[in-house]
């Protein structure tokens, strides 16, 4: 009987190590950080992006100076003149928010332009952590760049030099 105990826990035993499976995380906001192409691709997004802004801005500016010089002379103009004043800063309200959702909707040209210059730098990260993956056994791995997902990690699980590394990316 004892044997059978015994013979039942060395092959259960064996049978869990051999299915033991390997973990790491990377950090990619890190692997980014690192990547110079990533940096001027930002830079440039945020340029493009304080240019839009501004011009909108600017817009607003002068839809406020519209409606202020209507109120001033409100008093002064006829049912036509007055009709005719709203809907001109009606329709210069309308050109600014339709701009506003052609720079910075979700599908607008910001989010194009960041799909242009930062999805292929993405890409080549996540096929280093797929190629790192595949080499090292790996079963799983997380990244803690996007948020508070693991309660602790151990430095020496954490592989994203070795995603740079695969890059071609000295640190």
């Amino acid at each position: 009987m004892k044997k059978i105990f015994l013979i039942s826990g060395l092959l259960i035993l064996s049978v869990t190590i051999g299915f033991a499976q390997k973990f790491a995380y990377v950090d990619t906001e890190y692997i980014l950080g690192r990547i110079p192409a990533y940096s001027a691709a930002q830079k440039q997004l945020d340029r493009q992006s304080k240019e839009w802004q501004k011009e909108i801005e600017t817009m607003k500016t002068g839809i406020e100076k519209m409606y202020k010089d209507y109120q001033a002379e409100r008093v002064l103009l006829t049912d036509d003149m007055r009709t005719k004043r709203e809907d001109q800063i009606i329709k210069k309200e309308k050109e600014m928010k339709d701009l506003q959702r052609k720079y910075f909707a979700p599908e607008g040209l910001l989010a194009k332009k960041r799909q242009e210059l930062v999805k292929p730098i993405q890409d080549d990260v996540f096929n280093a952590i797929k190629q790192l993956a595949t080499e090292g056994n790996y079963a799983v791995i997380f990244d803690v760049a996007s948020g508070p997902v693991m309660l602790f990690t151990d430095p020496k699980y954490d592989k994203s030099d070795n995603v740079l590394e695969k890059m071609g990316i000295k640190n």
